[in-house]
C-alpha cells in the first residue's frame, strides 16, 4: 500500500489502496440476469405455497397457476423476454424494483431502512467519539476517492482464492479487455459482482415527491453534513483541487461541533424524513417556498450524513434501537446512509434501501472499518489543527412557518408512537455454529432457517410465509431474489420436533434435518443464479399494470397475497467489521430477523410490534437450535 503519512499534494494518503485491476473492469462483461422459464417459476411458486395451504386451498391455487401459465401469464412472459432483449444494458428487474421502492408511500424508517453496527475499535482508546468520528470520516472520504479514481479493488466472489485472489492473476486479467474480462475470472472460478450501485453511496439522497420519490446525486459537492443535538452543520472536506482536508482539520471542525452548546431546535427538521412520503413531499415543497432552498440543497448534496449522538450505548438492545431509528431529530433518513457515532464511540450505519442493497453497504463498512482501525488518520495523542472552525463550519438555519411547525410536531408524535410500539430483542446461542454444522455436513444457513420455522410452529402452531433475502449481484444490475425457507421439508421436520418427538429416533430426526439442508441449499443456489420465482412474478405483474391490463386472476388469489405477506422476514450477513444488523418487521404482525452464523455461535436480532411476542419467539428459536444441535451430536432430546 502507498505510504500514508504525508498528506502532501501527492495525495498518497487520499486512497485506501490502488488496485491494479480498475474498479469497473468487469462491469461491461457481467452476465445478464436470466428471465426464468415460466413453467419453472410456476413449479417453484407452487412448491412454496404447498406448506402454507390445506388441500382444498392448494387445489384452487394450482388451478389458477396453471391457467395463468397457459394464458395471460404466457403472453406477459413473452413480452417481458422481448423487452429484456431490447434492454441488454440492464436487468429486467431494475426498473420495476426501483419503482417499487420509490413509489412506496410508507415512511422509510422502520419500513425500509436497515442498520449494521460496527465492531468497536480493538484499541479501546480509539473509541473516543471525536477520534472515531474523525478516523471513520477520513476513511469514508478515502473510500469515495478510491472508488471515483477507479482504484478500489473490484468486488469479486472467489470460490478458489488460491488461484484467483493473487497478484499474478490480477496482473494478467487487467490486460484482458473489459468486454470479455468476466470470462477470464470465470475460468479460475471467480465471480465478479455488479458495482453499479456504488456511486449512490455518496452525495446522494432520496427526495420525497408526490406518488414517486426521486434519487438525487451531486458528485460535485465537497461538504459533509453533521447532525448533533438536532442541529445541522456543514463544512467542506474536499478542497478546490479535489484533495481531502487534513485529518487534523476535520478533527478540529468536529471538535468545534461537539463543543457547540446551541440549544436543540424547538422544531427539529429531521422528523420530516420519518413521515409518510406524500406528506413529506408537500412539507418539503413548503420548505422550499419558504426560503430554505439553499439549506436543503446542502443537506441533499452532502457527501453523507454524520450523526453524533450525545449518549453512550447501554447494551445490544439499546444499540439496535439507536441504529435502527434513534432520535429522528438527529437523523436524516433520506440520505443514502447516516454514519452514527454515539458518545462512547459506538458506531453504525443506517441506510436508505431504494438505491442499493446490503452488498455495497457491507463492502463500504468492511473497508472503512479496516482502514480506520489498521491505519487510523489520527491517534489519541493527535492535536486538532489550529484553524478557525467558526468560519469553516456553517450551521444551517431553517425558516419555519406555522404549517411547517405543525407538520414537524405531528411527525414527531407519529414517530414517537411507532417507536414506542417497536420491540427489539436478541440472543446469542453459544453451543455451536458453522464449524460443527459443516462437520456434520449440513448447511449453517439451512439450520438457522429451520430453527425459525420450528420456533414459529412451537409458538403459534402454524407455518407462515417466510422471506430470506439473497443477492443477485453476480449479474449486471442484479438486486435481490427471495429464498422461500418454509417448505414441505421444514414443515415435516418441525412437526416431528415440536409435536411428535416420541415417535422418532435420533437417526430419523437427523435424516429430516439433512433433507431440509439439501433442499434449502438448492433453493439458495437457484435464487443466487436468478432462478427464484418471486422477482419473475413481480416483473410480470408490473408489466401487466404498466400496460393498463386488468390484474390477472392469478394475482387476485388470496394465497398469492398471503405468500407475499411475509410474517417472518429474514436477512443474514457475517463480517469482521459488523457487530450486528437488523431491520423492522415488514408487516405489522411480523418479525424482522437479522441473524449471523459464526464459527462457534449464532446471533439473532428480532424486531416486532405488539401483534407478536419477539421475546418468546427468540426463546423458541433458542430451544429449536438446542434441539437441532443435540440431535446432530447424536443426543436424545426431551420435549
Amino acid at each position: 500500500a502507498p505510504a500514508r503519512h504525508g498528506y502532501s499534494g501527492a495525495g498518497a494518503a487520499e486512497f485506501l489502496h490502488r488496485s491494479i485491476v480498475p474498479t469497473m473492469h468487469y462491469q461491461k462483461s457481467l452476465p445478464r440476469l436470466p428471465v426464468p422459464k415460466l413453467e419453472d417459476t410456476i413449479t417453484r411458486y407452487l412448491n412454496a405455497q404447498k406448506p402454507l395451504l390445506n388441500d382444498d386451498q392448494f387445489r384452487k391455487t394450482e388451478e389458477l397457476a396453471h391457467a395463468f401459465e397457459k394464458g395471460i401469464g404466457r403472453e406477459l412472459h413473452e413480452q417481458l423476454v422481448a423487452q429484456d432483449n431490447q434492454n441488454k444494458h440492464t436487468s429486467y428487474i431494475t426498473g420495476p424494483w426501483f419503482d417499487m421502492y420509490l413509489k412506496a408511500r410508507e415512511p422509510v424508517v422502520l419500513n425500509f431502512n436497515a442498520f449494521m453496527s460496527f465492531n468497536p475499535d480493538p484499541k479501546s482508546e480509539y473509541n473516543d467519539q471525536l477520534i472515531r468520528a474523525t478516523n471513520m470520516t477520513v476513511s469514508a472520504i478515502r473510500f469515495m476517492k478510491t472508488f471515483r479514481a477507479g482504484y478500489l479493488e473490484p468486488e469479486v466472489f472467489h470460490l478458489n482464492p488460491e488461484k484467483s485472489d493473487t497478484e499474478i492473476f490480477k496482473k494478467i486479467i487487467r490486460f484482458v479487455p473489459s468486454s470479455i474480462s468476466w470470462f477470464g475470472a470465470y475460468m479460475v472460478n471467480a465471480y465478479p459482482l455488479d458495482m453499479s450501485q456504488y456511486f449512490r453511496l455518496f452525495n446522494s439522497t432520496r427526495l420525497p415527491k408526490l406518488n414517486k420519490d426521486e434519487l438525487y446525486t451531486d458528485e460535485k459537492a465537497k461538504h459533509l453534513l453533521v447532525l448533533r443535538n438536532g442541529n445541522f452543520y456543514v463544512f467542506d472536506v474536499i478542497d478546490r483541487d479535489g484533495n481531502m482536508l487534513k485529518p487534523s482539520e476535520i478533527q478540529a471542525h468536529l471538535k468545534y461541533i461537539l463543543s457547540d452548546n446551541s440549544p436543540a431546535p424547538a422544531f427539529p427538521l429531521g422528523y420530516l424524513t420519518s413521515e409518510n412520503r406524500d406528506t413529506w413531499a408537500l412539507l418539503r415543497k413548503n420548505l422550499l417556498e419558504n426560503g430554505n432552498e439553499e439549506a436543503l440543497q446542502k443537506v441533499d448534496s452532502a457527501m453523507f450524513c454524520l450523526s453524533l449522538d450525545d449518549f453512550p450505548i447501554k447494551d445490544f438492545v439499546h444499540l439496535s434501537h439507536t441504529m435502527l431509528h434513534g432520535d429522528a431529530a438527529n437523523r436524516w433518513y433520506d440520505k443514502s446512509f447516516n454514519l452514527i457515532i454515539a458518545k462512547d464511540g459506538t458506531a453504525g450505519i443506517n441506510f436508505e434501501h431504494s438505491w442499493g442493497d446490503g452488498v455495497a453497504v457491507l463492502r463500504f463498512q468492511n473497508e472503512i472499518f479496516k482502514d480506520s482501525t489498521k491505519t487510523p488518520a489520527i491517534s489519541p495523542q493527535s492535536q486538532p489543527a489550529s484553524v478557525d472552525s467558526s468560519r469553516a463550519v456553517q450551521k444551517l438555519d431553517f425558516k419555519l412557518n406555522d404549517a411547517l411547525k405543525a407538520g414537524i410536531t405531528k411527525a414527531k408524535q407519529t414517530f414517537d408512537a411507532t417507536v414506542e410500539s417497536l420491540s427489539l430483542n436478541l440472543i446469542r446461542f453459544q453451543e455451536g455454529g458453522k464449524e460443527l454444522l459443516k462437520q456434520k455436513k449440513v448447511s449453517p444457513d439451512a439450520v438457522a432457517q429451520l430453527a425459525f420455522q420450528m420456533a414459529f410452529l412451537r409458538q403459534y402452531d402454524q407455518t407462515v410465509a417466510t422471506y430470506e433475502s439473497c443477492s443477485t449481484a453476480a449479474f449486471k444490475h442484479g438486486r435481490t431474489e427471495t429464498v422461500r425457507p418454509a417448505s414441505v421439508h421444514t414443515k415435516k421436520c418441525s412437526e416431528a420436533f415440536v409435536k411428535e418427538l416420541s415417535k422418532h429416533s435420533t437417526e430419523e430426526l437427523q435424516k429430516l434435518i439433512v433433507e431440509c439442508s439439501k433442499y434449502h441449499g438448492r433453493l439458495t443456489k437457484e435464487a443466487a443464479m436468478g432462478q427464484g420465482f418471486d422477482r419473475h412474478l413481480f416483473g410480470l405483474r408490473y408489466l401487466a399494470s404498466s400496460k393498463g391490463l386488468a390484474l390477472p386472476d392469478f394475482y387476485q388469489d388470496q394465497a398469492y397475497a398471503r405468500l407475499n405477506h411475509n410474517i417472518i422476514s429474514t436477512s443474514t450477513l457475517v463480517s469482521p467489521a459488523v457487530q450486528l444488523g437488523g431491520f423492522g418487521p415488514v408487516v405489522s404482525d411480523g418479525f424482522g430477523v437479522g441473524y449471523q452464523v459464526h464459527d462457534d455461535w449464532i446471533g439473532c436480532n428480532v424486531s416486532s410490534y405488539p401483534a407478536r411476542n419477539g421475546k418468546e419467539f427468540l426463546q423458541c428459536i433458542y430451544k429449536s437450535l438446542e434441539d437441532i444441535f443435540n440431535v446432530l451430536k447424536g443426543k436424545k432430546i426431551g420435549s
